[in-house]
């Protein structure tokens, strides 16, 4: 045992070192808005989440084929299709792997990779796989952003400026080229220059660390450039739903007329939030702002994420029917990565709150449970399956794509602010931080959340000190208490950050319970629908976990007075195939003798376990049409 303690103190040192590097990244231009919360110093998680972060660490990260990833920069023969996203995004997700669990093995293959990207390098700067007579074409642009992305993340944790001059240069070969060629970014590319215009991220990020003012002249012109009539409009259409943008496309629905492709306009909405941090226009942070919250409230479902065929569609009020090519894993990690970067810059909580939902539920119901491959789309009824080979890469976006959403929770679960701490998300682990006076201390979280909502939070210091411990209320945890060394705090509110200032000592304990009740959604129309929820976990019926075939039958739980679902939770089998397993009572729409007007208990699962066998033997679903009752006036 005290071995175990030694080496875990040894691993969050060498978290803290290699975090402490890139915590301000390389930065020669200082932001003109500084984000509210920064990222932990360190962290390491166990239990549930810490076990997924291990798996895909092992056997996504580590286990690419890195060469694979670099071949097609050799051969410069393309014309449409997008090899070359994969090696950036591999790459930015191991670098964000590494920086939470730093190991000899990861370092290696991120700096062999690096260097086998950079020697594909022309000597005009272009890094790419396109013939030159389709140059700017397709998605050639949208693969030099994640080139970019890359080789900025490595200059970020290393310093070696090999590979931030070698994102310069393809930074400055694509200008050129435009220029040279006398067309607009905007124009090139597909889904209404989305795609192509997305790489005013790594731009702004590269001004950032070269002070290069031509760089941000750049970003701001591609901004200009999405106001033109034939541009996303990504500003002036803010207020616009965001599936009602531009007319839904006659001939090719993922062609430059797609303005409605929800990947690429989020990824263009975190470039303009980094903009915005450097030039303070406000302008470009509501039109973020906006958006998210259109996304929100018209898009995202009782899942946490959405999308059909990759667009935005209005799809909210559409969940429980079947939708072709439903909630993308791609929409689900970048959904996370621009409300990351929401909470970070303005530390509201309702952006944890949408992270949450979508980590516990669509990102993790996508990953296969050992952590090596992802689903490309993931339904809400059905099955789930495995994405396919694009591009004879020997996988596709949404495996490269999950971890980049994955890897965003460890050093975001407890973070730095002017008054001390933010408890943004509760997973046990050990997270290293930085007190306002300048200490560095720990944050220890003990829990097994959220199968139960109670979390204990440990703090260790070298001296007292005084500062502010902000906690997440979540949003739905309606009945919530709050204690410090088992005495009762007030001002406990949902959707609040509950604030708890005193002089802290080493040892002092927080501990908070949340409601757990079960609660149900609802849709109106006929038929309606529910949907059963607890905590931040939607729960789903699996043919596996009920050893019939009607999950597809009408049910509705029997609530309690105060409408709630009262949910038993039942043992689950030792194979680890299942995390959290519910009984409740529910009446049944069947013909079956025994449910005729009485209760019948029914097994439910978390989503993120159902349909986890990738076959008929896991069919699932997480909305249940409702019994139409002519004693009750119907809708319409």
């Amino acid at each position: 045992m005290l071995f175990k303690m030694l080496a875990f103190k040894n691993t969050l040192l060498i978290l803290a070192l290699v975090t402490s590097a890139i915590s301000f990244a390389q930065t020669v231009v200082p932001p003109k808005v500084i984000d509210k919360l920064k990222p932990a110093d360190a962290a390491l998680l166990t239990g549930f989440v810490g076990q997924k972060l291990d798996a895909a660490y092992k056997n996504r990260i580590v286990a690419q084929d890195v060469n694979r990833l670099i071949e097609p920069f050799k051969n410069r023969t393309e014309d449409r299709c997008w090899q070359s996203e994969f090696w950036g995004k591999w790459f930015t997700s191991a670098i964000q792997a590494y920086t939470y669990q730093p190991g000899s093995a990861l370092k290696s293959k991120i700096d062999q990779a690096v260097a086998d990207l950079i020697n594909t390098q022309t000597p005009d700067g272009y890094i790419g796989n396109y013939a030159e007579a389709k140059h700017l074409e397709q998605w050639d642009i949208w693969g030099r952003k994640y080139c970019m992305l890359g080789l900025l993340s490595y200059y970020d944790l290393t310093g070696d400026k090999r590979s931030l001059q070698a994102a310069a240069k393809v930074a400055d070969h694509l200008i050129k080229e435009l220029q040279d060629k006398n067309v607009k970014i905007v124009q090139k590319g597909n889904h209404r220059g989305m795609a192509a215009t997305s790489v005013i991220e790594p731009m702004t990020l590269l001004y950032a660390r070269t002070n290069n003012k031509k760089y941000l002249d750049f970003a701001e012109e591609i901004v200009r450039e999405w106001e033109s009539p034939v541009g996303p409009q990504l500003i002036t259409k803010a207020e616009v739903n965001v599936g009602e943008r531009f007319p839904i496309p006659e001939k090719n629905w993922f062609g430059y007329e797609q303005g409605q492709k929800a990947y690429e306009m989020m990824s263009c909405y975190e470039g303009l939030l980094e903009l915005y941090r450097l030039t303070g226009k406000a302008s470009y942070k509501t039109a973020v702002e906006k958006t998210w919250e259109n996304i929100k409230n018209t898009e995202i479902n009782v899942a946490g994420s959405g999308s059909s065929m990759e667009a935005w569609f209005g799809g909210k009020k559409l969940q429980p029917l079947v939708s072709m090519h439903y909630q993308e894993t791609c929409v689900t990690a970048t959904w996370i990565k621009l409300s990351q970067q929401l909470l970070r810059l303005t530390g509201e909580p309702k952006y944890a709150d949408a992270i949450e939902l979508s980590y516990y539920n669509a990102l993790l119901g996508s990953m296969l449970p050992d952590g090596s491959s992802w689903a490309k789309y993931s339904p809400i009824l059905g099955i789930r399956n495995e994405g396919e080979d694009q591009c004879k890469m020997g996988l596709n976006c949404c495996v490269a794509s999950g971890p980049r959403g994955l890897f965003t929770l460890p050093l975001t679960t407890v973070m730095n602010n002017e008054q001390g701490l933010a408890v943004n998300f509760f997973n046990p682990g050990t997270y290293k931080v930085k007190t306002p006076g300048k200490q560095t201390g720990e944050l220890i979280q003990e829990t097994n959340y959220p199968v139960s909502g109670t979390i204990t939070l440990v703090v260790k210091v070298r001296k007292q000190e005084t500062f502010e411990v902000s906690i997440r209320i979540p949003e739905w945890s309606k009945q919530t208490t709050l204690t410090v060394n088992d005495e009762a705090t007030g001002n406990v509110h949902p959707g609040k950050f509950a604030q708890v200032k005193r002089t802290w000592k080493s040892g002092d304990k927080i501990v908070l319970s949340l409601d757990m009740r079960g609660r149900i959604e609802r849709i109106a129309g006929i038929p309606s629908y529910e949907a059963i929820l607890r905590g931040p976990i939607l729960l789903a019926r699996d043919k596996r976990m009920t050893g019939e075939a009607d999950v597809d039958e009408t049910i509705t739980p029997v609530l309690t007075k105060d409408g709630y679902v009262p949910l038993e939770m039942v043992e689950t089998k030792a194979d680890g195939k299942i995390w959290m397993t519910f009984k409740t009572p529910c009446m049944v729409g069947s013909y079956r003798a025994e449910a005729s007007g009485k209760p019948v208990s029914l097994t439910f699962c978390d989503y993120a376990s159902a349909g986890n066998t990738y076959n008929e033997d896991s069919r699932f679903r997480v909305w249940f049409p409702q019994l139409l009752d002519p004693r009750v006036k119907l809708p319409g």
